[in-house]
């Protein structure tokens, strides 16, 4: 693993000796942005929709880094590694500034770093357990950046008790996982919350919203109240790493029937055969 090959700013060298200066803001800071773009059978899965969402992530923290999509590729193809399914972990940072100091350096080159690990199976055949916890995080999680203390802690918070994920409340309304988006069966319809900046704008959410329409599947964005929440018939995770993962008990108590649920059955099939055309 340490000697696995990585990008860094230009040059492709060993995992182990990849450095950066401790003076680097996205070390100091957490001043910088990521993505994470699973490949499958050596291809980069939904890459526009990832790079669109990493340039609205560097437009939002306003760092200027004029890569097209072949320049990205380029840079990420010789990464791949062998194996049916893994993924880019792509980080770009605002870069080493000269001192310490909060306010944006005049000038700066950005500190670019990649590298591609494989997707390891996630076991869920009879769902896994999550707890509702409130969202205390800070109000601009429709971009995707490298500061994540506030997801970590609810993450391990979850995971002290027994369970895979957090979903988070706020003001009495779902807004979506630590680490992943949330999909709730409701009186048969598949509701997901709308995008707005309480929430990271999903891939994977948004291959299965337009799924759902191209296969008959009433699906809607919306608001999703913790009452509805607990009343519903299937939850589902989502991610680009762990895909789409069914929730089977909420809270210490069944997800509905307990059990994984039809709809997700259905959607499960229609993801795969859709990973599978793109290859």
């Amino acid at each position: 693993m340490q000697d696995k090959k990585v990008y860094l700013n230009g040059e492709y060298l060993p995992l182990s000796a990849a450095k950066i200066s401790v003076l680097d803001r996205g070390f100091l800071f957490g001043d910088g942005v990521y993505e994470v773009i699973p490949a499958y059978l050596g291809q980069l899965f939904c890459l526009e929709a990832h790079l669109e969402r990493l340039n609205n992530s560097l437009a939002e923290i306003r760092l200027e880094l004029s890569y097209d999509s072949q320049q990205w590729s380029d840079i990420m193809a010789p990464l791949l590694i062998e194996g049916d399914a893994q993924y880019i972990y792509l980080q770009v940072t605002r870069g080493v500034a000269a001192k310490r100091d909060h306010a944006f350096p005049e000038t700066v080159e950005p500190t670019i770093f990649a590298m591609c690990s494989p997707i390891v199976p996630f076991e869920y055949k009879d769902g896994v357990s999550a707890v509702t916890l409130d969202d205390t995080r800070w109000q601009l999680c429709h971009i995707k950046a490298t500061t994540l203390l506030g997801n970590v802690l609810l993450r391990q918070q979850a995971i002290e008790t027994g369970c895979a994920e957090a979903i988070l409340i706020k003001e009495g309304y779902a807004t979506e996982g630590a680490a992943s988006n949330i999909f709730a069966v409701i009186d048969d319809v598949l509701i997901t919350p709308p995008k707005t900046h309480e929430i990271l704008p999903g891939i994977t959410r948004d291959v299965i919203i337009n799924l759902a329409k191209a296969n008959q599947i009433a699906v809607q964005e919306d608001i999703i109240s913790l009452e509805a929440l607990q009343l519903a018939s299937e939850i589902w995770l989502t991610s680009s790493t762990r895909e789409i993962v069914p929730v089977t008990t909420l809270d210490g108590r069944p997800v509905g029937s307990g059990q994984v649920g039809s709809v997700w059955h259905v959607m499960q099939a229609l993801f795969q055969d859709y990973k599978l055309g793109l290859s």
